[in-house]
């Protein structure tokens, strides 16, 4: 017989609406359920220390954490939930990162209600998912460097990268220390390591260039 066992999903977002639509996409399968809903990092981290979902879907933007750094301590928790990144972020920068950091899936909030249920799946069945065009830049970076200006960008580590995406948000120093929950002389740290790696003379031309990628990658 058919066991009549769903299959539990956590939702980490945010945003509300986004959460309720994902629990109503969910709730019309048969064979998958909402365990629980967190709209923060540390929720769901709280939640992990009680219980074990199937499958944990995470948004790259939170307000408490990066997304990404979630994943990392999710994993460090326990290494086999499967973790599925569902962002409006573009996913030709993003997914490699989220990859990295230990996600098994990465799919862009814009794609058909089918396709996200394809996504969900197939992570539950401890399966990668990724859209072709990432699978093919994934294999074309296996076979040659990338070339043009994404390069110096993708040369950032994760945390240098996450200060980048705040200076062009407009948040100062001291605001990004609080934010991360660093030392403001780390953060200006990373911002020197953000300037040598990509050719920035100064303070100025920083801002300018985060300023820049921010408004690309919100498009």
């Amino acid at each position: 017989m058919r066991s009549s066992k769903k299959h539990s999903v956590l939702i980490v977002e945010d945003h509300s609406i986004v959460r309720m639509g994902l629990s109503m996409l969910i709730s019309q399968l048969d064979d998958i359920s909402i365990c629980s809903e967190a709209e923060s990092g540390e929720a769901a981290l709280e939640f992990l220390k009680k219980e074990k979902p199937d499958l944990i879907i995470v948004d790259i933007s939170l307000q408490d954490m990066n997304g990404l750094d979630l994943i990392k301590y999710i994993k460090k928790i326990d290494s086999e939930i499967p973790i599925l990144v569902l962002s409006v972020f573009d996913e030709t920068f993003y997914a490699e990162r989220a990859f990295a950091a230990g996600a098994m899936g990465y799919i862009m909030k814009q794609e058909a209600s089918e396709v996200i249920v394809k996504a969900i799946k197939t992570v539950l069945s401890k399966q990668l998912y990724a859209s072709e065009i990432i699978k093919n830049r994934l294999m074309m970076k296996a076979l040659r460097k990338q070339e043009g200006e994404d390069i110096s960008v993708s040369s950032l580590t994760d945390r240098e990268l996450q200060v980048f995406e705040l200076i062009g948000q407009g948040f100062d120093t001291r605001e990004i220390a609080e934010k991360l929950r660093l030392s403001v002389k780390t953060v200006d740290t990373y911002k020197e390591h953000i300037k040598d790696k990509l050719n920035l003379k100064n303070a100025t031309e920083l801002i300018q260039q985060a300023s820049r990628w921010e408004l690309t990658r919100q498009k």
